[in-house]
């Protein structure tokens, strides 16, 4: 079994939450969680990958579980997560 996981230090923290495809551009997602200690909050951050490109957001979800920034990144639509990632573009 090959390890699909793109070879960043993130990547070990992270979880691939699928592709955004529109026309011949595709951005691999991924969610990034981590916490400070066990009992603190967790935050989050989503990764685009297309290529050597990458893309990323800053902490942009706080929550008290990696389940609960999972459900808030659920809630995003495509077109949002579209407008996340052009936003981020140089």
């Amino acid at each position: 079994m090959t390890d699909t996981s793109p070879a960043f230090a993130w990547a070990q923290q992270s979880k691939h939450m699928g592709q955004l495809a529109r026309g011949e551009v595709r951005w691999e997602v991924y969610l990034e969680v981590q916490a400070d200690s066990p009992n603190s909050p967790v935050r989050g951050r989503i990764h685009f990958l297309a290529g050597e490109r990458h893309r990323e957001t800053a902490w942009i979800f706080l929550e008290w579980s990696e389940k609960e920034i999972r459900e808030r990144f659920n809630e995003f639509a495509a077109n949002e997560l579209w407008s996340l990632v052009e936003s981020l573009s140089p």
